[in-house]
């Protein structure tokens, strides 16, 4: 890996943007003044990379839907109406997600290791922060793959148009609002949707922000103050609605029955989201150049992370070689249900490692990385990029 080092951003810069988690709680800073540098040819196989598994995760979850196999992913009983109707309607548009991936550069092969795709962060970072330091040093801004602000703004248009083109949205749009919440407490997810508002409003769209508690919802729509939203996008995990909050549950599938607001991102991006489809991606792509193998019980004879259907940030997640555990990490996930997915290394330099991060708004959009030990936490640093001519 070649990266390069460059000034950091200025804590007091960060700040006047509203950026304000750029220090992790041992004092050390968040993001890295280092970039990775990557040619344009793997830039454009990062690209290609998202754009055939979205495609491939459609026809995936189409299988789960077909046969029934909801219980294999971990899907709470009370979303799998939400799930079938946000499936079966294609107003229920999927806004953004991002691919995980290890390998990519210096001629490693690109894997799949999971699909961020309910509620991703690392946007703002992503969208614009990487760019910003590009910028600051004097760096051509344009030498990345990141069009994620733009992919998103006409990914919003996309909700009224339901197609490629957005041409017509200004002719079909009738005022429709999107109200965006988050839950209270946490800057990060705050920022993000607050950032997902911005561009949203950019686009056309009439939008405001209140926390999950602050919205009201009943059978007739969800509101804010009295005012009615046909669009609500939520920063809150399917599966923690189900399993915290099984009333909502129940309610937000009824407000989609009786068409009265749109959910963003939709009940079926929890589909792509539990890890359990990467076993079902395996056996509908076996051997596939871009997946790992993956089961519902430990691979024999080979390497492997157990990993939770529903975790993040490197919770739960456990290394197992030679059928003992390299290195694990606890957390809150230990109860639920597992998959096992074949062991590969990801980008390293000198000992630590490099996740990179593919952004999907209607198609691959935008590349970043985070890096940190061999299993990637809360504690994980994030890193921009620059593409080199090959």
């Amino acid at each position: 890996m070649k990266l390069l080092q460059l000034k950091k951003l200025q804590k007091e810069y960060l700040e006047s943007i509203g950026f304000s988690w750029h220090t992790d709680a041992d004092g050390s800073e968040y993001l890295s003044n280092e970039i990775v540098c990557v040619k344009q040819s793997e830039a454009n196989a990062y690209y290609e990379a998202a754009n055939e598994l979205y495609d491939m995760f459609i026809a995936a979850a189409q299988n789960v839907i077909d046969n029934n196999r909801f219980d294999e992913l971990g899907i709470p009983f009370n979303l799998i109406d939400c799930i079938k109707m946000s499936w079966e309607n294609e107003v229920h548009w999927h806004l953004y997600g991002r691919f995980d991936f290890a390998g990519g550069l210096d001629g490693k092969g690109i894997k799949l290791l999971e699909f961020n795709a309910d509620t991703p962060t690392t946007l703002f970072e992503s969208a614009i922060l990487q760019w910003a330091l590009l910028k600051q040093n004097g760096m051509d801004e344009s030498s990345q793959f990141n069009n994620i602000y733009e992919s998103l703004m006409d990914n919003f248009k996309r909700l009224i148009t339901l197609e490629e083109s957005t041409e017509s949205f200004e002719e079909h749009y009738k005022g429709w609002k999107i109200l965006f919440s988050s839950v209270a407490g946490s800057m990060e997810e705050e920022l993000t949707t607050k950032l997902l508002a911005h561009i949203a409003k950019e686009a056309g769209f009439e939008t405001d922000f209140a926390y999950v508690d602050e919205v009201e919802f009943s059978e007739d729509g969800i509101f804010k103050d009295g005012k009615n939203y046909e669009y609500w996008f939520k920063l809150l995990p399917w599966e923690d609605i189900a399993i915290e909050e099984g009333e909502l549950a129940l309610l937000l599938t009824q407000i989609m029955r009786n068409q009265k607001a749109i959910i963003l991102n939709p009940g079926y991006t929890l589909l792509f989201q539990s890890k359990g489809i990467l076993k079902i991606l395996w056996e509908l792509y076996p051997n596939h150049p871009l997946l790992l193998e993956t089961s519902d019980q430990p691979l024999v004879a080979k390497s492997y992370v157990k990993k939770p259907v529903f975790g993040r940030e490197g919770a739960n997640i456990s290394i197992v070689k030679d059928s003992k555990p390299l290195c694990e990490n606890g957390g809150p996930y230990g109860n639920g249900k597992f998959v096992y997915q074949e062991f590969t290394e990801l980008n390293s330099h000198q000992n630590e490692y490099y996740q990179a991060g593919v952004f999907f708004a209607y198609e691959g959009c935008g590349l970043g990385f985070r890096k940190g030990s061999l299993i990637l936490d809360n504690s994980s640093k994030f890193v921009g990029h620059s593409i080199e001519e090959d």
